[in-house]
């Protein structure tokens, strides 16, 4: 009896011993010292990038809950990443400027292109820019220029360029986004300089060339300025081509102006933080989000230039001429990117009079 008794306790010593050593599974490993698969991912970008079904399908596909956080200022976005030295995000989504200085400051990490087996699907026109010359640490996710779009039966002057905006016949009918580099530059391409340059007394030129625009001022906003065309609440728009493609798809009779004087083009892409915490996650949606189908939804439901070119032939034949700019298209396009603080300063500045004087 004694000695059964001494088998059970040693029995369920061992059994204890053995429960005390299994590894957890809540994403310490399979049992097999391989690390657990991915369980999340913690996405960071501007609000409805993506169309529902494109996330929900990752999600059924990968077993990948994805969590979506958004910014609505690059800035912002990157003062968060910042104050988490890299880490909280698995993938950002944002402009180029902004990537560049992630990139710069060790916030962003290379990618791991063995895990992108659908990187060769990038239309090479938007990869070697500025922000990433090396295509080391970015995925394109969109493109697109700055265009002036109007109502043709409520303008009375046709427009060609930016300088049109300043005719007196536009009185409280134009509306421009809230891009102070986009439209303290436009102050700038009227006046012939550079949307980049870091002349304070040429900034300062644009700003007060900028001032006398702010009697034809109806709205400064970023969001859905498109919908207060469409609607006739403005009559004229400076607009974001996301917001140039879903006035056009509502109101066809829009005019579609490329601005005489030059346009500013800009890219956003994807990468993955420093210290994300499931690179993993990461690399599996930017893989994903590559895939010729699923890039057509997600250009179809954003509206800006497709970077995927493999998306092309899934695009829909109303979208058709969206996915780019014009066969032809000669115009002078420069990259807005990154200036000294002292500029910076005095655009924002500029801009703050500006909206003030808007009655904003």
């Amino acid at each position: 009896m004694k000695k059964i008794l001494s088998l059970l306790l040693l029995l369920t010593l061992g059994l204890a011993l053995l429960a005390g050593c299994t590894p957890k599974t809540d994403g310490g490993g399979d049992g097999d010292g391989e690390p657990a698969p991915p369980t999340r991912l913690n996405l960071y970008t501007w609000e409805g990038m993506f169309p529902s079904e494109v996330l929900a399908e990752f999600e059924q596909r990968t077993g990948i809950a994805v969590n979506y956080a958004n910014f609505d200022y690059g800035e912002n976005m990157l003062t968060k990443l910042q104050a988490v030295n890299g880490g909280e995000y698995d993938l950002v989504i944002a402009d180029d400027y902004i990537i560049e200085m992630a990139i710069a400051q060790g916030l962003a990490q290379p990618l791991d292109k063995a895990q992108l087996s659908n990187y060769g699907n990038i239309n090479p026109l938007y990869q070697g820019q500025f922000y990433d010359p090396g295509d080391l640490y970015t995925v394109p996710y969109g493109a697109g220029v700055q265009t002036i779009v109007y109502n043709p039966a409520a303008v009375t002057k046709p427009i060609a360029g930016y300088a049109d905006l300043w005719d007196a016949s536009l009185k409280g009918m134009l509306g421009v986004v809230g891009n102070f580099r986009v439209i303290n530059g436009m102050a700038l391409k009227v006046l012939g300089q550079s949307y980049n340059t870091e002349d304070l007394v040429q900034i300062r030129a644009a700003g007060d060339k900028l001032l006398e625009l702010a009697p034809n001022i109806r709205l400064i906003k970023d969001d859905n300025l498109q919908d207060d065309l469409v609607m006739g609440e403005i009559n004229a728009a400076v607009m974001y081509t996301s917001q140039v493609t879903m006035a056009k798809l509502a109101m066809p009779e829009l005019e579609v102006v490329y601005p005489a004087e030059g346009i500013g083009f800009g890219i956003m892409a994807g990468f993955i933080p420093s210290q994300a915490p499931s690179a993993e996650a990461a690399h599996l949606f930017l893989n994903y989000l590559l895939e010729p189908e699923v890039a057509a939804q997600c250009f179809e439901w954003l509206g800006y230039y497709c970077t995927t070119e493999a998306a092309e032939p899934y695009i829909a034949e109303e979208f058709r001429s969206f996915l780019t700019l014009p066969e032809g298209f000669s115009l002078e396009m420069e990259m807005i990117q990154n200036i000294g603080t002292e500029a910076m300063d005095l655009h924002a500045e500029i801009f703050t009079e500006f909206k003030t004087a808007c009655g904003q």
